[in-house]
């Protein structure tokens, strides 16, 4: 067990692979946005030093987001799986590094053809994926509560929220906007988790913005570590680029900021993590203790009798933009009555 050392937040900017005409030219780019990150960890490393064992990527590091794209086109331009050579390059520099590393991909999956996945992960610092995410929220993208009765039936609902227990403590991924969802941290506490990687792509800004505010209440309500990479601008699309830029940040468990990143490609986001004092904190009688005093019991049967968002959407419907509006509109509805 490691009981204290740095993790890093690594703020850099995205490619957009958007504009690509084919599979090739988008996987090419792909490489490029790979190869750039993995030189500015090693660069990064060198001037932290040895005790930076943790790093954490922004969420579109290798592709950007889909911009228009229909399911079957981004699956075809942008989506790769646990086996493609790009995963293969970051296990072995984990191992030649002596990291973990945390991102977030899109996913295709063979046991669901049709779809893809976005998915976050941590390869540890012999090469193993030893965890891997699947985004449970989404606006327009599949999630595996779309196909929730299936995907249990092939990976069993301990793949829903997991946590790895590692030397670095007991790791797990919050992607991007579900840090406004308090369930989805929430129930990874629930499994032991005491550290938050958060792959982001969000709004940068001077303010409190809505990410922001939750970030800190996530780290303060479950005890526990927020690390958030930020996108440092995305490249290559129509949006301003700046508009996804700065505010990495890692998140003590009482809810202060332990270190910050401006805007543009930084590793100013790095910071000692101390998981025997937060055990200790945890440990404690006192008001503080916010997990020690949760009564979950009586919120089970709120959120047992009053479901909002159905699940298994995708069963006899054909997946698409159309499908998401429309099972909005019908939980909108439903909230008004």
């Amino acid at each position: 067990m490691i009981n204290r050392y740095k993790a890093l937040a690594l703020q850099c900017e995205c490619q957009a692979v958007n504009s690509c005409e084919d599979r090739f030219s988008s996987y090419q780019l792909m490489q490029e946005s790979l190869e750039t990150v993995l030189a500015q960890i090693s660069a990064s490393k060198r001037f932290i030093g040895p005790d930076l064992k943790l790093v954490v990527l922004p969420e579109y590091f290798l592709t950007s987001f889909p911009f228009g794209e229909s399911i079957p086109q981004w699956k075809d331009k942008a989506c790769i799986t646990i086996d493609d050579d790009l995963f293969i390059q970051m296990q072995k520099f984990c191992v030649k590094e002596s990291i973990f590393l945390s991102g977030n991909f899109y996913e295709v999956d063979a046991n669901f053809p049709d779809l893809y996945f976005q998915s976050s992960f941590i390869i540890d610092d012999e090469g193993e994926l030893i965890l891997r995410y699947r985004r449970l929220n989404s606006m327009f993208a599949p999630t595996p509560h779309d196909v929730l009765d299936e995907y249990v039936k092939v990976y069993g609902e301990d793949s829903l929220f997991p946590v790895a227990d590692t030397k670095l403590g007991k790791l797990a991924c919050i992607a991007s906007e579900e840090i406004l969802y308090p369930e989805i941290a929430r129930c990874l506490m629930m499994r032991g988790a005491e550290v938050f990687l958060h792959s982001s792509s969000e709004v940068g800004s001077p303010q409190l913005t809505h990410k922001e505010i939750a970030k800190r209440a996530r780290a303060i309500e479950n005890m526990g570590y927020v690390i958030s990479a930020n996108s440092g601008g995305i490249k290559g699309i129509d949006i301003p680029h700046s508009s996804t830029n700065g505010g990495s940040k890692i998140v003590h468990f009482e809810g202060h900021i332990l270190s910050e990143a401006n805007t543009g490609a930084s590793m100013v986001t790095n910071s000692y993590l101390d998981i025997h004092a937060l055990r200790d904190y945890r440990s404690k009688v006192s008001m503080q203790n916010y997990n020690a005093r949760q009564r979950f019991e009586l919120y089970a049967p709120s959120y047992q009798e009053y479901t909002h968002y159905p699940s298994n959407t995708f069963k006899n419907e054909t997946p698409d933009k159309n499908l998401f509006i429309k099972t909005q509109l019908k939980v909108i509805k439903k909230l008004q009555n």
